[in-house]
């Protein structure tokens, strides 16, 4: 048989066998465990995960009153969550997440949970591509579908308490999530082109400066586009950040990385030298510069 052929059928029969794996466990770039793709509660209560999992989910008190609300009205959803089991953010909020799910009489089976990468290469994404086209920028994210439809979700950590702003999705209240700027230029960029973002980009900077949470939201969202390989939207949005913050060292550290990544060293030199600017004694600023002038 052809050696590509053999080769194509291995590939295929390992794709095949890791994605009915649950609870599959990899080494980061650092070497520590993380789990990585479909994952339930069994996977996040052993070794090494159960340390944070376990004192996080049986010290949560469960506001029992809003939980036996939940319980009229929970079930009719169905629950998709992306966590990183690396993340500090998801260590916290998905195991108090599974405390108000029991204490709410959750069905498990309508629960899917996606455990993503952090390496930089496959940074938040899941090894199937369980992260494409749903629009994940931070983890935890909570997604709500009602008759397979998304109804809401939880970003990062709740509004308000995890079971209060759970009751405000499932009673149909009105409710946003945390990053309502990365989200809505997500989704943006999902319906419109850049040519024409950039045409309404004076007032799109202008509206966005009154709900951004700071630097990091769209930097972050940047880096999601730029380890998809989805170049052209993160050099969007890394530049589009710079005219939201032009006063901050790390939006052109972020967009000079970008330069760089995507091979345009005039410009990646160009906006170091702007961090430079801000912030004269940046170390990775000099080291870049440094490593460019080298080529």
């Amino acid at each position: 048989m052809n050696r590509t052929i053999i080769l194509l059928i291995a590939i295929l029969s390992f794709s095949a066998t890791f994605s009915q794996t649950v609870n599959h466990q990899v080494l980061d770039e650092k070497g520590n465990e993380m789990l990585l793709g479909t994952i339930n509660k069994k996977g996040l209560q052993n070794a090494p995960f159960n340390e944070w999992f376990n004192k996080n989910h049986d010290d949560y008190a469960v506001n029992e009153k809003i939980a036996n609300q939940l319980k009229d009205s929970l079930n009719d959803y169905t629950i998709k969550v992306f966590l990183g089991t690396w993340c500090g953010d998801s260590k916290k909020e998905v195991p108090q997440f599974y405390s108000v799910l029991e204490a709410a009489n959750f069905t498990e089976n309508q629960l899917e949970v996606i455990a993503l990468d952090r390496k930089s290469e496959a940074y938040k994404q899941g090894p199937n591509g369980e992260e494409k086209g749903m629009n994940i920028h931070r983890v935890p994210t909570f997604i709500f579908y009602k008759d397979g439809k998304e109804v809401n979700r939880i970003v990062e950590h709740p509004q308000e308490t995890l079971e209060r702003d759970m009751l405000k999705i499932v009673n149909g209240e009105r409710y946003s999530s945390n990053y309502i700027a990365a989200n809505y230029v997500q989704n943006l960029l999902a319906s419109k082109t850049i040519d024409s973002l950039k045409i309404e980009e004076a007032n799109l900077v202008s509206m966005l400066s009154e709900y951004v949470e700071g630097s990091r939201e769209l930097n972050t969202l940047g880096y999601v586009y730029l380890r998809a390989k989805e170049l052209d939207k993160a050099m969007y949005v890394f530049d589009l950040n710079t005219k939201i913050f032009p006063y901050k060292h790390n939006v052109y550290d972020s967009l000079a990385e970008g330069y760089f990544e995507t091979k345009n060293n005039k410009e990646a030199l160009k906006n170091y030298y702007k961090v430079l600017s801000l912030n004269p004694e940046d170390k990775n600023a000099l080291e870049m510069i440094e490593k460019i002038n080298q080529f």
